[in-house]
């Protein structure tokens, strides 16, 4: 049994209000270790995702995968509201900032994603309110887990920018591969943590395992990462997704700096990673040599692919195109390391 993965959980669920949290707790361990995000909503049953399964909790501490009408575990308006104050430690006003972008970081990493009713002062929210639903998830730590993505690349030669859909592990792989380089490959890594995610700080206190790194906590990232070149000398900085303007503003100062970045976005194929202007704007950088792409939230942190980009264009059109010689310039690393040259992506 992965105690670490149990343990990891019951702190995430402290994050609810008593009454849910006495319920949840009970939870078998072997069912604990699978759970990725525990949902609550004003007036439905407790969730409990796991991958590709749903389970919800009866009232008499039983664990099922389709809801009934009757019998179930209902989070009430209370206890939302109540996990809602527990989680900002009973002070609202202090976490305003992060409530306004929707989620909330709790000790540990673990992240908790608000939903309600939003107030905008012209194109800027200024509150939520009326809390109706809360996503808890559990911030894992898997070491190891970026061990098939070290051994294909060469830190020396570029950075690396990890892609998936949500919830397919992006932050689980950061964190390991900035521990990894920190102690076994003896880089200087700085770790720029806006969100709180990848260290989980908790009063000065890193909370995960991110090996000898300096972590730059609450840090938005385009300030982190100035911080870091100008003032902490890295070889490596890592940050968790990036994309705005000023982001790659920071990335081209890094790199311009001789400093190497591993960066993650929202990205699932090459299709979209060739369509968003986000990942467009990173690419053109020229920060990143390798981009890998993550399997689905079924297997978080497995590496699905990995490719080698050399040379891309930007269009007038905002649009990112491969260039003349892409598909000799792109090689696909599959999942066990094995070059696929000429493959057309």
């Amino acid at each position: 049994m992965d105690n670490c993965s149990v343990e990891r959980f019951n702190v995430c669920a402290k994050g609810l209000n008593q009454r849910l949290q006495n319920a949840v707790i009970q939870i078998p361990d072997h069912i604990k270790i699978q759970i990725q995000e525990i949902h609550i909503r004003v007036n439905k049953p407790v969730a409990l995702y796991c991958g590709s399964t749903t389970y919800f909790l009866t009232l008499n501490n039983q664990i099922v995968s389709h809801w009934f009408n009757d019998n179930m575990l209902i989070a009430s308006r209370n206890d939302v509201y109540e996990s809602f104050q527990n989680i900002c430690c009973y002070s609202v006003y202090s976490r305003q900032t992060e409530i306004n972008n929707g989620f909330i970081t709790m000790r540990g990493g673990h992240r908790a994603g608000i939903c309600g009713t939003a107030f905008y002062n012209g194109e800027n929210i200024t509150a939520i309110r009326d809390i109706s639903s809360i996503n808890l998830r559990v911030a894992r730590e898997i070491k190891g887990v970026s061990k098939e993505i070290l051994k294909n690349i060469d830190i020396n030669k570029g950075g690396v920018l990890i892609c998936g859909v949500p919830s397919c592990g992006k932050t689980t792989v950061l964190r390991d591969i900035s521990r990894v380089l920190s102690t076994e490959r003896n880089l200087k890594v700085c770790v720029v943590d806006e969100r709180g995610e990848l260290g989980g700080t908790y009063s000065g206190v890193v909370q995960n395992d991110l090996g000898l790194c300096d972590v730059l906590d609450g840090y938005q990232k385009q300030d982190g990462i100035m911080h870091a070149v100008r003032c902490l000398s890295p070889n490596v900085v890592v940050c968790d997704e990036i994309g705005s303007d000023e982001e790659v503003r920071g990335i081209r100062e890094c790199l311009n700096s001789g400093v190497t970045i591993i960066a993650s976005a929202h990205c699932a194929n090459v299709d979209e990673l060739l369509s968003k202007p986000q990942t467009c704007n990173l690419i053109s950088t020229g920060a990143f040599e390798y981009i890998v792409f993550l399997s689905d939230r079924k297997s978080p942190g497995v590496m699905k692919e990995m490719y080698i980009l050399e040379e891309l264009k930007i269009y007038e059109n905002n649009r990112l195109y491969p260039s003349d010689n892409f598909h000799n310039d792109c090689r696909i690393l599959s999942v066990n390391g094995t070059k696929a040259s000429n493959d057309v992506v």
